[in-house]
Formats: C-alpha cells, structure tokens, sequence
C-alpha cells in the first residue's frame, strides 16, 4: 500500500512537471524565437568582447564599409560595437520608421567617456541618455535660450560682428595700396563665428592677435576646444568594451581629463564675474545686453542640484554645447 502510495505521489509530481513545461517553457522558447525572428540581420564573422569592430578597420573610410555591409545583408542590419548592439539603417523607409514613428525609443544614447569626462559627467544635455535631465535642459534651452524673440534681441551681436570683420577685412586688403593681399578666407570666418557664438554665450569678444597667442587666456581656451573637438570624435575602447576603461588604452581618457580642467578653468570664470555682476546691479540686466550665462543664472536656482547636477556644472555644461 505504501508503495502504491508512493507510486501515485510520484506520478502526480511527474504530471505536474509537465504541466508547468508546457504552459511556462514552452510559450517562451516560442517567444524567443518569435523574437529572433524579429531581430535584425547581423553580418557574419562576429568576435567574442569585440564582435564587428575588427571589420570596420581599414583604409576605406567608415560610411563606405558600412555601405558595403548594406549592399550585401540588406537596408537593416545589426552591429556588434562591443559589448553594445548598433543598429545600422540604409533605407529612408526604416529612417522614417526610426525617427518617425518610433522616435521615442531611438532618443537615447549610450554613454560615451566624452560625456563623462569631458562633459561635467553626462551634463552636457547633447550627449546624455533621454531621461528627465535631457528633457528639462532641452525645455529650458527651446524656452529661454533659442526662442525667436531671444535670438531677436541678441540681433546686434551678429550685425556688429560682422561690420566689425568687414571693417578689418577692408584694413587688411587696403595696407599695401593696389598690391594685392592674400586673405585666408577660412580664419576671417572662423573669427566672425566665434565671436558671434563668445558674445551670445558670454559676452566675450575675441581678437585675432590674442587667439593665436597661446599665453593668453583666448588663445588657450581655443587650443583646448581644438582639442576637445578632436577628442570627441576619436574612438575610446571603454565606449565599446566598458571593463577595459581602466588599462586606458591610447591615453585618451587621461587627455579628455586634461582638456575637462583647462575648459573649465575657463569656463569657472566667465561664470563667477557673471554672478558678481549680478550681485553688484541691484535690477534685472537688460534683456538686450543679457547672454546665454545670464539668462541661465536668472532661471536655475543656485541651492538646488537638478537631478544630482549642481547649477553651476549645469550653465558650463550647456555653455559648451
């Protein structure tokens, strides 16, 4: 009787495994595969930690490769970059399907050691995740900073600018009488841009004898943006494979570092002279004469960090954008 007992307890238990496998397991291996299905193609030849990046070396530049990779798996595939999945799209139907009706899930992105090193630690609203702090800086930026009566009142920058590279432009070209004069057309514009973006920004307003002058403090903050720049655009192997940041391979962390301190060295003091000369006039600055640093100042408060980012990080942050 026992054993009978011992048989049927045995059989329920077998019964019940069953029914378990077939409603829970089942349905999933379904699932998945389901989900495989889904997935987008991914080109062969795929390595372990790495996956894609070694084929994306080579002489040819990268839109051709990746080019090459949609004539031959199709206008979608999938990417390995690491440790991260990339998708690669080459049809203007899936762009729109991306950036159209499924914007919202394509509006992050990863985080890089751009924005964390060169960034005051994913501050720069550019280059951090979608979340609540890329959309309160974003609606401050379209709200405060970019709208059309903004852009309106800070009109005369951009006007006095330009006469004042027109003026320099007729001195240069007229110091030798009728001889000719050779103009490099590329850094006239460069200042005109500059100067343009420092007043908007900053109020400041740079020559070209003290940018080209690495002394000063014009000519070392535009070294370190030239830097910054190209640090921004250079391959760091912890974007791809996270647990190697530490070996630092190439040394590029170590400059991002480096360039972090001399912007902000920079940067820290345009902010302090804006918050003394807010101190010292006792009534709101003209709305025509107030740039980017002050409207920012008036609209965050000092004592409240805006999710974990102090204000001050936050106006350098946005400045650098």
């Amino acid at each position: 009787m026992d054993s009978l007992t011992h048989f049927f307890s045995i059989l329920g238990l077998l019964a019940l495994l069953l029914h378990f496998y077939f409603k829970r397991i089942i349905p999933n291996s379904s699932e998945a595969s389901k989900s495989r299905r889904l997935r987008a193609p991914q080109p062969s030849g795929a390595l372990p930690l790495i996956g894609h990046l070694h084929l994306l070396r080579g002489k040819a530049p990268l839109a051709r490769t990746l080019g090459a990779m949609a004539d031959k798996h199709g206008p979608i595939l999938s990417v390995r970059l690491g440790s991260h999945r990339a998708l690669l799209v080459s049809s203007w139907e899936f762009v729109k399907e991306c950036f159209t009706t499924n914007d919202a899930i394509f509006a992050s992105r990863p985080v890089l050691a751009v924005s964390k090193y060169l960034g005051y630690d994913q501050a720069v609203f550019a280059l951090v995740p979608y979340g609540p702090y890329w959309r309160e800086v974003r609606k401050i930026v379209t709200l405060e900073l970019l709208t059309n009566r903004r852009l309106e009142k800070l009109k005369h920058v951009r006007e006095s600018e330009v006469d004042f590279c027109t003026m320099d432009l007729h001195l240069l070209c007229t110091k030798n009488g009728d001889s000719p004069t050779r103009v490099a057309m590329n850094e006239w514009f460069e200042y005109l841009t500059c100067n343009i973006i420092m007043r908007m920004l900053a109020g400041k307003r740079f020559s070209a004898s003290t940018c080209d002058n690495s002394d000063t403090e014009e000519g070392h903050l535009k070294e370190a943006i030239r830097k910054a720049l190209y640090l921004s655009g250079i391959f760091v192997i912890s974007d791809a494979i996270p647990w190697l940041e530490w070996v630092d391979i190439g040394g590029h962390v170590k400059s991002m570092k480096q360039t972090y301190k001399e912007i902000d060295a920079v940067l820290g003091r345009w902010l302090q002279e804006h918050v003394q000369k807010s101190m010292e006039i006792s009534d709101n600055i003209n709305g025509d004469e107030a740039d980017f640093i002050d409207v920012m100042l008036s609209v965050l408060a000092e004592d409240t960090p805006m999710f974990g980012h102090k204000r001050d990080d936050v106006i350098k942050a946005t400045t650098m954008v």
